[in-house]
């Protein structure tokens, strides 16, 4: 997921939370144990390694360069074939159109299961289009294959905000900040969730 606004309408979050399956009962350490998953070791692995490094020590201009690095090898299947399926999944979801974003993501995922760049752009399809349940699917697969990826975790946080589990997004987006500090719109999301979780204390 790369964000985007989220519609608060009552009405439409009561329709997307009766779509949700029993998926979204897990709690958010199924999710965050992920993250603990040893990655293969590669010549690509060792790059992103120093990246993220690199990345939790960073000014934010420094860390918007290196976030953009991470996106390219983030971004890299080795095949032109799988690499094009990708760009026209991305490039639908910037023309707004998720339904074809997901067309385009499942044929990839069909040639390349492993790739976990795919599910995270469907996964951001799906919350488009309100469909939490794939969504959530999806970002579970994606932090299976890459558990650093830091904009799914956000989808993730995204989506607990919306059904109300406060105290669980706040963990997620402390896990984000974890890994990227200057992760768009993090802090902020720490800090309303923190105010909305002392007053329900309260």
């Amino acid at each position: 997921m790369r964000g985007g606004a989220i519609d608060r309408d009552n009405a439409k979050i009561c329709t997307v939370m009766v779509r949700i399956p029993s998926l979204v009962t897990l709690s958010v350490a199924s999710f965050m144990a992920l993250a603990a998953v040893p990655v293969p070791g590669s010549a690509q692995e060792a790059d992103l390694d120093d990246l993220f490094d690199a990345l939790r020590d960073a000014g934010p201009e420094a860390a918007r360069v290196i976030e953009g690095r991470i996106w390219a090898e983030w971004s890299r299947s080795g095949s032109p074939t799988i690499d094009l399926l990708l760009e026209r999944g991305q490039d639908a979801l910037q023309e707004e159109n998720p339904v074809l974003a997901v067309e385009h993501m499942t044929a990839l995922i069909d040639h390349a299961p492993n790739f976990a760049e795919a599910y995270n752009v469907r996964a951001t399809a799906f919350f488009q289009q309100g469909l939490y349940g794939p969504s959530l699917e999806d970002i579970r697969q994606a932090l299976a294959l890459n558990p650093r990826h830091f904009v799914a975790m956000s989808g993730l946080g995204l989506i607990l905000e919306e059904l109300g589990r406060i105290e669980e997004a706040l963990a997620v987006w402390r896990e984000v900040v974890s890994i990227h500090p200057h992760q768009q719109g993090a802090q902020d999301a720490i800090q309303r969730l923190e105010r909305e979780a002392e007053g329900t204390a309260l």
